[in-house]
């Protein structure tokens, strides 16, 4: 650091070690946070918790990718964006495709599962959102980043709803419009995340 410490040049590698620090952390909660949600989802019949755990294997690799990028050029950083939108896109399809299952092969999920692992997924996202906060302006990559924690909080919310609509109704549809309604919120962020970067790149283009 004593090398670098001229100027702007000082203040561009403190940056960017705190972001990776940051990203680090992200990424393990939301590895962690997969496995732990996709185990839950499959074992209670919850399409809701299934497409969270999904947005959750989606964060891991969006974090390790960006870690990837971090002390890189605005160009790739526009390319990691765009990876980042191609995986929202993928994985809203794949949740509206889960969605449209359950709807043709309904069952009655767990709703004490849902419940108690959303507010767990919440809580941890909460963090995460935290951490990302400061980051939220620094540049396209760190951008991108907190548009999906922010995501995550309105799907760990969204959750907790269909634990609430299930034990109410004894219904599974509460869990399936929930489902497709993050389906909805993958795509809308997908296309934003899209158009950003494709801007970006052209801008780095001329």
């Amino acid at each position: 650091m004593a090398d670098c410490c001229s100027g702007k040049s000082c203040e561009l590698e403190a940056l960017r070690e705190r972001q990776s620090a940051t990203l680090k952390t992200v990424l393990v909660i939301n590895a962690v946070m997969f496995v732990v949600e996709l185990s839950a989802g499959l074992l209670s019949g919850s399409v809701s918790l299934v497409a969270d755990s999904l947005d959750m294997l989606g964060d891991a690799l969006v974090y390790g990718f960006s870690l990837y990028v971090v002390a890189r050029g605005a160009a790739m950083k526009a390319r990691a964006a765009l990876f980042k939108g191609v995986i929202m896109l993928g994985f809203g399809l794949f949740v509206l495709g889960q969605a449209i299952w359950r709807i043709i092969h309904p069952e009655l999920p767990v709703f004490e599962t849902i419940g108690l692992i959303g507010l767990l997924a919440l809580t941890t996202n909460g963090y995460c959102f935290y951490l990302l906060w400061k980051h939220r302006s620094e540049d396209i990559n760190m951008s991108s980043i907190w548009l999906c924690s922010r995501n995550d909080i309105i799907a760990n919310v969204s959750v907790l709803f269909a634990a609430a609509g299930v034990w109410l109704t004894h219904s599974g549809w509460p869990d399936i419009a929930v489902g497709l309604a993050l389906a909805a919120l993958f795509l809308r962020s997908a296309l934003h995340v899209l158009r950003e970067s494709i801007r970006e790149l052209r801008t780095a283009a001329d």
